[in-house]
């Protein structure tokens, strides 16, 4: 667990328990060739090491394909198969949004019966929700009111990839819905992901939940800390003898919870929570 995402448990742990609600543990395990058992055992010894108690779990996504499944068929008359590979996407793709990804161009939305049964002969296809012309709208506790076009800003999106696996956005919203979870705090970078998954939340007659969405630790250059970079993990600050209160202080004081980095308990940070007093710019963490 790196640094970013021991922010993100932090700040969803404050939120919910500072309303006396109750922190769901969930392992999104779905695609596995980057799931392992013993990544999601790391994990919980890592929330634990922290204090970070959770009331219900862990639930498992690779347990809950059948239930996925139910409700992508609740979907299919939104749903079309796509027989796109990764080079047609990038070749094909419609201007970037604003994030820097490729928005989907339709390729495959309007292919007849005949086209799709061509295709289906080279390749096994991916599932695509259809997306209207129509915008999106919700209130970010930190980020205040957002609107997303869905055509612009989003496209048709996959909800079950071409090997079978269901994809983050179907997944996340029926875990969600299914667990009763209200609040739902992440990093900023999930901002676009809201307007999807709110039209699936529309489509499968769910109550929408609350969002809200925290800003990114970066590194002092503006970098954003990930694997991939070797940012700083948990396992790094236990063996270099940082404790859970001196993480804490540092990261409420860099949040702007607390006035001066210093050793806070967890208890005392819960009680200073205030979401008046989350940045909306990144937070920039010396390495």
């Amino acid at each position: 667990m790196h640094l970013g995402n021991v922010w993100c448990a932090l700040a969803s742990y404050l939120s919910v328990k500072s309303q006396g609600g109750r922190w769901v543990l969930r392992i999104e395990d779905l695609d596995p060739e980057r799931s392992r058992q013993a990544y999601a055992d790391q994990l919980m010894r890592d929330l634990e090491w922290l204090g970070l108690q959770w009331d219900e779990g862990p639930y498992y996504q690779h347990n809950r394909s059948d239930y996925y499944a139910s409700l992508l068929e609740q979907l299919s008359d939104d749903i079309f198969p796509c027989y796109c590979s990764r080079s047609d996407l990038l070749s094909a793709s419609a201007p970037h949004a604003s994030d820097g990804r490729a928005v989907y161009s339709g390729r495959c939305r309007s292919l007849t019966l005949e086209q799709r049964q061509l295709a289906a002969m080279h390749k096994q296809p991916s599932l695509r929700m259809r997306v209207p012309d129509a915008a999106i709208s919700f209130q970010d506790r930190v980020y205040g009111p957002r609107t997303y076009s869905l055509a612009r800003d989003t496209g048709d999106f996959i909800v079950r990839r071409s090997d079978g696996v269901f994809a983050y956005h179907l997944a996340v919203v029926a875990d969600d819905h299914a667990q009763g979870v209200t609040e739902i705090v992440r990093g900023c970078d999930l901002l676009p992901a809201t307007a999807p998954q709110l039209l699936l939340y529309d489509r499968l007659g769910f109550p929408r939940p609350v969002y809200a969405h925290i800003p990114l630790l970066v590194a002092s250059d503006g970098s954003r800390l990930c694997k991939r970079d070797k940012a700083l993990d948990l396992g790094a600050l236990q063996a270099s003898g940082v404790s859970p209160e001196r993480l804490f202080g540092s990261l409420g004081a860099a949040s702007g919870l607390l006035t001066q980095a210093e050793d806070t308990p967890l208890s005392e940070l819960l009680e200073r929570f205030d979401w008046r007093k989350i940045p909306t710019d990144p937070i920039k963490i010396p390495l």
